[in-house]
This record gives structure tokens, sequence and C-alpha cells, in this order.
């Protein structure tokens, strides 16, 4: 576990963004991403029957949709224990092999931090 006010406050901003987005749509996972200009993006799981994304996919997504050219960090609100290699490739796509992934659990405290390479 990390002690979350010790982390970079923009980086605590993202955890609490992928939190909310969790909380608020009910949705198994929430997750945000900031670009290289500051820039911030949050969604949550993508679950319809001809559509399924993960909450980190679908914020990378919508950081390409809107015009970002990299990544700064990203992270995500799970029960899992780990991102998933999907969404691992997802980050590292955009914004390289050594963009910073933050786990967080459901009450916002990251468990762990790896990055996307």
């Amino acid at each position: 576990m990390t002690d979350n006010s010790a982390l970079d406050p923009e980086d605590r901003k993202i955890v609490t963004l992928a939190r909310s987005a969790r909380a608020r749509n009910g949705v198994p996972e929430g997750a945000a991403v900031r670009d290289e200009t500051g820039r911030t993006y949050v969604a949550g799981t993508v679950d319809l029957a001809s559509l399924k994304l993960s909450a980190l996919q679908t914020a990378v997504a919508m950081a390409v949709a809107s015009g970002a050219k990299s990544l700064e960090a990203a992270a995500v609100v799970t029960d899992a224990e780990a991102a998933s290699d999907e969404d691992l490739a997802a980050v590292r796509d955009l914004g390289g092999p050594q963009t910073p992934v933050l786990v967080a659990g459901a009450d916002g405290t990251v468990r762990g931090t790896v990055t996307a390479g």
C-alpha cells in the first residue's frame, strides 16, 4: 500500500477522478489519464453487447480522440490486483513504456505503481 499523501498532487488528482468515475457510474473500474499538456480524461468501464472496453482503455481512447499526443500518467481504480496487459498496452501505445500506471483499490488507496512498458 502507498500513502496517498506522498503522491504528487497531480497523481493524487487522477486517482481521485478515477475513483469518482467508478462510484458515480456504478462500474467495475474507473480510470483517468493525464496528457502531455496536463489535461485529464476520465472514464469508466464500457460494457455493451457490441463493445467492451476497460476503464483505462476508454480513458486512453478519449485522450486520443481529443488530440492528445502523449500521456504523463494513468490511474485505475479496480478490485483487480494489477492493471491488465491490455490496459498497459493501451497506455504504452500513447504514452510510451515509461508511463506510470497507478493501481488503486475502491477506497482510492494506491496499491502499486508500474510502468506501461
